[in-house]
């Protein structure tokens, strides 16, 4: 029998379906994980949790919220996973390649290997990073099923239509089942080769739980914590992968800064205005260490990550605002835009440069990029504009950037900062 929920007294339907979308989101992830590795297939794995969500909707709003949500998530979604194995012709066999009966209250165990990684999430990102697929496919699927993303999110941090990412994630699924590809982590060659994508998805994954897309919510600390934790694993596995040490040490200086980026009704708090104190001084220095075993194993130039860690490092490493070394990271955003060229580099490149050397020349790059395509609609683009000019006594023009800034945001929080600055220019 599926686990039953415990009513809340005075607990009501809305709050429980409320609860069922919450608990859902933070959960997904690892249901899905645990789901993949008894059926063997990412597309009847993501299906399988969202019988779980619908039962949990049927549920929770007339017997209650259970004590333990995510438990009952993923209870429901195994007894369904162990049905549909055990109702397959080919049963038998599955318990042969699994190696003993299925349980149905935790996920089925396999032999231990010394070079392997027993965790689940980890082997769904390298499964849906396989070759097979397109490297685009190969992040948005992992995005769908890792991050627990939906599908305008997965397009905003793209920064393509919807329908495109609607289309690489149904061709991505229905291409793994049909090559029939193993759930597992590779070894070897396949291994390094997957690498590239998977760095790829854990830091998108991370970048959604630190800047929120969508949603009333900037940050969304699960995701963050997910990707962290993914990468340190990383790091372990491939201690001489140096774009593995500078993809760690990254998350761990932008997760230091968590509790000093939004005040205390969740608004966002700007870089410059955040108290340096409330950065998280042992993630600060867990950065530190992977960024130097980064620099202790590359053999070449250093890579997009690493470079990206090195920025961030520059800003660890300032006790104050006015400390930063802004020369630096500009010099560290040419490197990385020669390196990794895109847009939303270069923008960041403007940011420091105009720190560095003042708005006027920022404000050329800036205009030079608003001819982009992929930053049409990126808000951030007027966000700085705005900024820019009105560090140049511009307040009008600047309003209207603001303006335009918080009428692209998606994130309800960024909104709302963004029409406070517009307020703030008179």
């Amino acid at each position: 029998m599926e686990p039953q929920p415990t009513a809340a007294p005075g607990g009501s339907a809305d709050a429980a379906r409320h609860a069922v979308g919450t608990v859902f989101r933070i959960e997904s992830p690892r249901i899905i994980a645990a789901v993949a590795r008894i059926v063997r297939d990412v597309g009847i794995a993501e299906e399988l949790a969202q019988d779980a969500l619908v039962a949990a909707l049927e549920q929770w709003p007339r017997d209650g919220v259970p004590d333990n949500p995510g438990a009952w998530l993923m209870t429901t979604a195994r007894h369904r996973a162990v049905d549909l194995v055990r109702r397959r012709e080919n049963y038998a066999r599955k318990l042969r390649e699994i190696g003993r009966d299925l349980p149905v209250s935790a996920p089925p165990e396999e032999p231990a290997d010394p070079d392997d990684i027993d965790d689940d999430l980890l082997r769904l990102v390298f499964t849906a990073c396989h070759p097979v697929l397109s490297s685009e496919a190969r992040i948005a699927l992992t995005l769908r099923l890792l991050g627990g993303l939906t599908t305008p999110e997965i397009a905003r941090a793209f920064l393509v239509p919807e329908a495109t990412v609607a289309q690489r994630i149904v061709r991505a699924k229905r291409t793994l089942a049909t090559r029939n590809i193993a759930f597992e982590v590779p070894h070897g060659p396949d291994r390094e080769a997957r690498l590239s994508s998977v760095l790829d998805v854990i830091y998108l994954i991370f970048n959604e739980g630190y800047a929120a897309t969508a949603g009333d919510d900037l940050l969304r600390p699960g995701l963050c914590e997910d990707a962290l934790r993914l990468a340190r694993v990383l790091s372990a596995l491939m201690p001489k992968e140096p774009e593995v040490h500078g993809l760690t040490a990254l998350l761990e200086f932008q997760a230091s800064r968590t509790a000093a980026r939004t005040g205390p009704h969740g608004e966002p708090v700007l870089l410059r205005d955040q108290n340096r104190r409330r950065w998280d001084r042992l993630l600060v220095a867990r950065g530190i260490t992977a960024l130097t075993r980064a620099d202790a194993t590359a053999a070449g130039p250093p890579g997009p990550y690493v470079l990206q860690a090195a920025i961030a490092a520059c800003h660890a490493h300032a006790y104050t605002y006015e400390e930063t070394d802004w020369s630096r990271i500009a010099t560290l955003y040419g490197l990385l835009a020669a390196r990794a060229p895109s847009p939303v580099v270069e923008l960041n490149r403007a940011v420091a440069v105009s720190l560095a050397e003042g708005p006027s020349r920022a404000l050329e790059m800036v205009d030079a990029l608003a001819a982009e395509p992929a930053l049409r609609d990126y808000h951030l683009l007027p966000s700085v504009r705005g900024d820019l000019l009105l560090r140049l006594g511009r307040a009008r023009e600047a309003r209207a950037e603001f303006e335009r800034a918080a009428a692209l945001a998606r994130n309800g929080r960024e909104r709302e900062l963004l029409l406070r600055r517009a307020a703030d220019c008179g």
